[in-house]
């Protein structure tokens, strides 16, 4: 089994738009087209049997409304294969009232983007969704480093996460892009080993440029397959998840490059499916 448990989509009659504008940021390139059909589709070619989609709030107006889609959608997605997340915004008010009627509709977890946001990963605001969200046993996702397009400030440094672990003691954390985007060697030497997971979206093999541009991807590099390894037994194997950031990474092509690290099979089996499942609760 393979589960990916970094993925995004967004609605069919804005997907193009919002791919066209990220990746005319990041200078990147995608792979689908960004609605769940396409995520369908890649996960059926890729021989994905789970993907975890994380909806991101750009601004609070969008909270409820998003959620509320997600949640009547949440069956019918999981019928494909795609368990949907909500998201919360550090500026959305009512967030307790938010979070438990996720939990209420059978939510695993929420979705947080600092850099989106435009908020620092261990501001009040932030670290009072994170505990509330751990009180009711959900798994929160954060963007972790710096963004690949919104490069001038790091929103969710690994000080800012070890400062979140100490104050709030979340118990179902994962930080994506292994830690700490463009930032592994802190990862590695400050937080390897502490009590949350690692996902791998966006984080090894080679970045690939948006064909429309000339320019090259912004702070182009990712980990090579003997740091990665090392960052992996380091952290333990266990409490690393497979990930792609689709539509941002080929799936099909993400699997490949995992599966020719110098891994053991004990290792791999974890990476690819066995945490999540233990994570997401999945028989």
């Amino acid at each position: 089994m393979i589960i990916d448990f970094h993925t995004h989509t967004f609605p069919a009659k804005i997907s193009k738009s919002v791919l066209a504008n990220l990746a005319g940021l990041s200078h990147t390139a995608y792979f689908t087209d960004g609605s769940t059909d396409g995520l369908h589709a890649s996960m059926e070619q890729a021989g994905v049997d789970y993907s975890v989609n994380l909806p991101v709030m750009t601004y609070a107006g969008q909270v409820e409304k998003v959620n509320g889609s997600l949640m009547r959608e949440r069956e019918a997605l999981l019928d494909r294969g795609i368990i949907t997340f909500g998201g919360m915004h550090p500026d959305y008010e009512d967030y307790r009232k938010e979070l438990k009627k996720l939990k209420d509709a059978g939510a695993l977890g929420i979705k947080l983007h600092p850099a989106y946001q435009g908020v620092d990963f261990d501001d009040i605001r932030t670290m009072r969704i994170i505990s509330c969200a751990t009180e009711l046993g959900l798994i929160i996702v954060t963007h972790a480093g710096i963004d690949i397009g919104l490069y001038e400030h790091n929103y969710c440094s690994v000080k800012m996460i070890l400062n979140v672990l100490e104050q709030v003691h979340p118990s179902k954390l994962v930080l994506a892009h292994m830690g700490g985007w463009g930032g592994w060697e802190d990862v590695e030497r400050d937080l390897a080993g502490a009590p949350v997971w690692l996902d791998t979206a966006f984080s090894i093999g080679p970045i690939t440029p948006n064909p429309i541009q000339t320019e090259k991807p912004l702070l182009p590099y990712n980990l090579s397959d003997e740091d990665f390894v090392r960052l992996m037994r380091k952290h333990g194997a266990d409490k690393v998840l497979f990930a792609t950031d689709s539509p941002w990474e080929d799936q099909a092509d993400y699997i490949g490059r995992m599966t020719r690290m110098p891994m053991t099979d004990d290792e791999k089996q974890a990476v690819f499916s066995g945490n999540a499942a233990a994570l997401l609760g999945l028989a």
